[in-house]
């Protein structure tokens, strides 16, 4: 297998620097309202799925363990969602948004669906199906843990 010599040929890389320009186009389409790409998912994830816990949120939107964490409590404190234990398992957290969330999602809906869209429109109209499916199975791929 030849190895790759150049950025330009290493999907990692690219893979990198394409997520650098999607958050940066989401960045300019949602201007001022002060919401990240991660917590966009993660109010958009708690929309469709009122109560979860943060385990749920980790499995729903790919973002790992810690940074998630970290990431509901600036939201929190931000007045976006709330959090309480659970009743089955105290050592859990169950999510929810809060009204203020629920208004950001709502204010940022259309704004983050037109940041898609560009990213979109940076390829042809026939290679846009697979496109989203390639970086589904990218995504979904299983990490072989070195032993």
């Amino acid at each position: 297998m030849k190895t790759n010599t150049t950025l330009d040929a290493s999907p990692v890389h690219l893979l990198h620097r394409a997520g650098q320009r999607a958050a940066e186009m989401f960045d300019t389409a949602v201007g001022g309202k002060g919401l990240t790409p991660r917590q966009y998912a993660i109010l958009l994830a708690l929309s469709e799925n009122e109560g979860v816990s943060q385990t749920d949120l980790v499995d729903r939107t790919g973002i790992d363990r810690s940074t998630l964490a970290d990431v509901v409590r600036r939201m929190i404190k931000k007045g976006l969602v709330l959090r309480r234990r659970t009743k089955e398992d105290q050592r859990a957290y169950a999510v929810r948004l809060s009204e203020k969330g629920k208004q950001a999602l709502t204010e940022t809906v259309a704004a983050a669906n037109a940041a898609d869209q560009r990213v979109l429109a940076a390829l042809s109209a026939d290679k846009r199906k697979l496109f989203l499916e390639s970086l589904a199975a990218v995504a979904s791929a299983e990490v072989e843990r070195a032993s």
